[in-house]
């Protein structure tokens, strides 16, 4: 079965370098050598902070057995995580608004480098404070770097339609190469130069730490609401109307919820899926195939936002509920493929159909990203954005809060079941924001049509 990895690899490999060295003038979006400096900039920026994030991933589980934790406490750890994001998260947002979203990026860079350094004590309230430090940081990097971006873009006057440019380069590089290399280096810190499990973390602080440095000298300031009259509760409040009265603003933000939490309930479950028996799978390397796999998915996304037609809101609509689908293939293949009672051994057959599966969601994933990032620049109130997308979060980490902590509660069929029955449902959200995006041109369109019907007797 070893061939079978580097079969879906390979494939996958040579689809991503085609797909972009395939690429029409119809296909790029031809931008100035002022917005290229700029976007160019973001990226390389964007590429550290998610190098940062990336080098952690993988150790954060097996560096905390390494102390003697067991899955109770890891649990709990994960939890503090999730749950600081939530509580905090909101806050740092509205204060990345109200201080500056580039103060907001270099807090980041500290929170997490803070975090970092909590990985080298083997106390429990320790590591405790670094998963707490570690979910404001998350917070700050889903919300604070966008928000910089799409106001510092619109500051420069630059054409809106760029943005998708920078967003769609900035998923296939930050959540595709660097992740496939931050793989490759970790692996190289730990096993090959038995560095130990802390190594990752402190080569995520020094990718983190060239990271701020750039910001503090080439990022300029902006802001969301910067009134002084305005204290925390305003903003939330303001926030929160804003969200209420806008039927655009509040399905995005169930859109997001919903995707989101599947998503990082997957990220738990896939282990498990494709070795229910303890089989011998290479985890390293099918991580990096679903990397792959999202590069694939922001390469076609850059090409779809290039042109005019499809729309966001209508080709996302596919998207969620490829995505549903693909997520329902262990249930699927629990009634179609009798189960194998052998432990250890390779990857089975049905590990097989639903690593292929798995992949699709994950090119999903990989679409998903930059589009969204695009709807949000388009319908989130420049004054209070940072605020409103950790709005957003609140609805995604309990989910996940809950989740970890039922985890061994449902069946694994269930927790899938459950991931493909909320894509559906975004799915059909997605269609309900499509709806309203396109309702003012079909009025527009059928109220010219009736101002043509009046004016014909008056021109006889």
């Amino acid at each position: 079965m070893e061939a079978f990895y580097y079969l879906v690899f390979g494939a996958l490999a040579v689809v991503v370098a085609g797909a972009e060295l395939s690429k029409s003038n119809k296909d790029r979006v031809n931008t100035s050598a002022a917005f290229n400096s700029f976007k160019n900039n973001y990226l390389v920026v964007y590429s550290l902070m998610m190098a940062g994030d990336w080098l952690q991933g993988p150790y954060v589980y097996y560096l905390y057995t390494t102390y003697g934790f067991g899955k109770g406490d890891i649990g709990h750890l994960f939890i503090a995580g999730f749950g600081s994001s939530m509580l905090f998260g909101t806050i740092v947002g509205s204060l990345a608004d109200k201080q500056g979203r580039k103060r907001a990026c270099i807090t980041y860079c500290i929170t997490y480098i803070l975090s970092c350094i909590t990985k080298h004590s083997p106390h429990y309230n320790v590591l405790m404070l670094g998963r707490i430090l570690g979910g404001i940081a998350t917070s700050l990097l889903f919300s604070a770097f966008e928000s910089w971006l799409v106001a510092e873009h619109n500051k420069r006057a630059f054409e809106p339609q760029w943005l998708s440019v920078t967003f769609s380069k900035a998923i296939f590089l930050g959540n595709g190469v660097v992740a496939i290399l931050a793989g490759l280096l970790g692996n190289t810190l730990v096993d090959s130069l038995a560095l130990g499990p802390v190594a990752p973390f402190d080569a995520a602080s020094c990718f983190l730490t060239i990271g701020m440095f750039i910001i503090l000298f080439t990022w300029t300031e902006n802001y969301g609401d910067p009134s002084e009259s305005k204290d925390l509760f305003t903003q939330f409040r303001g926030a929160a109307v804003a969200i209420a009265s806008d039927e655009k603003i509040a399905l995005l933000g169930a859109i997001q919820s919903l995707f989101e939490g599947s998503m990082y309930t997957f990220v738990f479950l896939w282990t498990p899926a494709l070795s229910p028996n303890d089989e011998d799978i290479p985890h390293g390397f099918i991580f990096s195939t679903f990397m792959l796999s999202s590069m694939l998915g922001s390469s076609l996304a850059s090409r779809l936002m290039a042109r005019q037609s499809p729309r966001v809101e209508s080709y996302m609509q596919i998207v969620f509920a490829i995505s549903a689908t693909s997520l329902l293939l262990p249930i699927v293949t629990s009634f179609l493929v009798a189960p194998s009672g052998t432990k250890g051994g390779s990857i089975s057959f049905a590990g097989c159909i639903q690593f292929l599966g798995f992949c699709a969601f994950e090119a999903c994933v990989g679409l998903f990203w930059p589009s969204i990032m695009k709807m949000r620049s388009q319908y989130i109130p420049e004054e209070a954005r940072s605020t409103i997308m950790n709005f957003f979060r609140i609805p995604l980490n309990i989910f996940v809060c809950i989740v970890l902590y039922n985890v061994d509660a449902f069946p694994m069929t269930v927790m899938f079941g459950m991931c493909s029955m909320f894509l559906f449902l975004a799915c059909f959200l997605q269609r309900r924001l499509m709806l309203i995006v396109e309702k003012p041109k079909t009025e527009n369109w059928a109220g010219m049509k009736d101002r043509d019907t009046e004016s014909e007797p008056l021109n006889l």
